[in-house]
């Protein structure tokens, strides 16, 4: 069986600008890459998610550790971001696994305690449905499942909570939107861990509270799960194909 993160690709990047270019992009303070692992996203101009990532500091460059579904398209959308800037992107054949426990070199995963820990150079490491559990355990939205590239918004999706985006920083691609969501508006969707009782159907199924749409369940594991829900109607018992649903 594969390790969880076997579909992962690791990109480099290098150059005297390439700080300043990745600080006026991604969500988060590259600040933070004194300390270990830096969780962001890029985002479109209107705000709804890219892409995912990890930012580490390797070697004098910096690693940025995305879903490998996602890569071409995000190497592709920051080589126009660019432009002149001194920057080198390239693909780098290395891997990174998830650990239960610490190990040498690894490095904590930011989202959550209980994520456990990364480690780049790694071939092995937790099985997809330990990281499935843990992602359920710890309301942990994942690439391409609960993240949905050009429909997500990322505060829906809980990134404050994930340590996934900074609001001191300062500009960068899909700021104003963000900063509006967060201090203008209260989040009337967003993800919850909810319980499920009964067959669990498959991803992207959608749930219902008294014959009316409320929200979309995703990864469901030992009885519980990741859902989009609309708050306004999650407050009792629902329905998500044959399966019971209810927030927790």
């Amino acid at each position: 069986m594969s390790h969880a993160l076997a579909n992962r690709r690791i990109l480099r990047l290098t150059g005297a600008d390439v700080r300043d270019f990745l600080q006026n992009l991604v969500t988060n303070d590259l600040g933070g890459l004194k300390d270990g692992l830096v969780y962001a996203a890029l985002l479109t101009p209107q705000g709804k998610y890219l892409a995912d990532f990890f930012l580490l500091e390797w070697d004098g460059a910096i690693l940025l550790d995305v879903d490998g579904e996602l890569a071409p398209g995000l190497m592709q959308r920051l080589k126009l971001y660019k432009l002149r800037a001194d920057v080198t992107i390239e693909e780098t054949d290395l891997t990174v696994a998830a650990l239960a426990e610490a190990a040498e070199g690894a490095l904590p995963d930011p989202r959550a305690p209980g994520m456990g820990w990364r480690l780049y150079g790694g071939t092995d490491g937790l099985d997809r449905a330990e990281y499935d559990r843990r992602r359920v355990a710890e309301l942990v939205p994942d690439t391409g499942i609960e993240l949905v590239p050009n429909e997500t918004y990322i505060l829906e999706a809980g990134f404050e909570r994930l340590s996934g985006v900074d609001f001191r920083k300062g500009c960068y691609v899909g700021q104003e939107v963000t900063a509006r969501m967060k201090h203008k508006t209260e989040l009337k969707k967003g993800l919850a861990r909810v319980s499920v009782t009964g067959d669990a159907p498959p991803p992207g199924t959608a749930i219902e509270a008294n014959g009316k749409a409320a929200g979309t369940l995703y990864t469901v594991a030992d009885g519980q799960g990741l859902a989009h829900l609309r708050f306004d109607r999650a407050g009792g018992e629902m329905t998500a194909g044959g399966a019971t649903v209810k927030r927790i």
